[in-house]
């Protein structure tokens, strides 16, 4: 397959799967911050949002005072932010435009009313009036081109290429989303100790979470009991069958790599199959001793890192 066309499916597959995650992000921070808390704690998760996403800079030029409805707009809708979902279903589309001979009529047309309809979707005013159905909106849409991608797409390079795409993209997301959802709580991961009530706060925190990556379900069926900070961690990070978490991921990327594996792409497989070893033979309780924080981190280097090699190897040069 050539390059550039390798680079397009790649980009493709990454900018859908980060409009998904970031509405994910936006609606697990809109329905945390309605729970009972002071005004300190609903700015710090805001925060956090825009330090994980690695837009605090831009979002501060731009509006100077962090608000929700702001930073909402921000990573929605706004064209100069290249991170917002409005830019991300644009150039999902662009990348597939680009590439349209590879792909099956379905993928293309669903990538293209998606762009066409979210535009439509802003102009009614949605955000405005309910984020939290405009982030259900792009969580669906995004399912909707994945499922067809799978259902009608050759089983070929094309196909495994947007896989690795999906999958380092939401590997990197899941990462940033419980990284930033347990700074929020600031606490040694076991709930806030303030009594019941803080309990009750912290079981709405957590479901919401889990909630945010279709996980809520899954981990009642998993573990059976109250919602520990512990097991949403161990659920995220170490459960191979869990489809969003850093395992499930990893196992993706290294099963899609090695089957566009070429001459010069053994030293990109190898980190990632060492990366998927470490999340495979991983404990949550040396992660948590380590420190959930510098773990996900260096996670976060290591899915960039890997990012950068396939590119160096398959990908159209920069």
């Amino acid at each position: 397959m050539l390059s550039r066309t390798a680079d397009h499916l790649f980009w493709m597959a990454r900018y859908m799967e980060r409009a998904e995650n970031t509405a994910r992000l936006l609606d697990v921070n809109y329905q945390t911050a309605l729970l009972p808390q002071s005004q300190e704690a609903a700015q710090n998760g805001w925060k956090g949002l825009l330090s994980i996403s690695e837009l605090t800079s831009d979002y501060l030029k731009k509006h100077g005072e962090i608000t929700a409805r702001d930073i909402m707009t921000f990573m929605v809708s706004d064209p100069n932010n290249p991170s917002s979902i409005l830019n991300c279903l644009r150039a999902a589309r662009e990348n597939a435009r680009a590439v349209r001979g590879a792909l099956t009529t379905e993928v293309w047309e669903t990538a293209n009313q998606t762009w066409l309809e979210f535009n439509r979707v802003l102009k009614d005013g949605m955000l405005e009036r309910d984020p939290g159905e405009v982030f259900e909106w792009v969580k669906f849409r995004s399912h909707l081109s994945r499922g067809v991608t799978v259902g009608t797409m050759l089983q070929d390079e094309a196909l495994h290429f947007q896989r690795i795409g999906t999958f380092l993209e939401r590997a990197d997301n899941t990462a940033r989303l419980l990284d930033v959802k347990f700074h929020a709580r600031n606490t040694e991961f076991f709930g806030s100790g303030a009594g019941n009530e803080g309990k009750e706060v912290d079981f709405y925190h957590w479901s919401a979470v889990l909630r945010s990556v279709s996980a809520f379900e899954v981990y009642r069926k998993v573990y059976r009991n109250v919602i520990r900070p512990e097991k949403v961690a161990e659920l995220l990070i170490l459960r191979a069958e869990m489809p969003r978490s850093l395992l499930h991921c990893m196992n993706e990327v290294v099963s899609n790599l090695r089957a566009v594996a070429n001459d010069q792409s053994h030293e990109t497989l190898r980190r990632a199959g060492r990366l998927r070893a470490d999340l495979q033979y991983g404990h949550i309780d040396e992660i948590l001793a380590t420190g959930l924080h510098a773990y996900l981190t260096q996670f976060l280097d290591r899915v960039s890192d890997l990012g950068y090699g396939i590119s160096r190897d398959f990908l159209m040069p920069a």
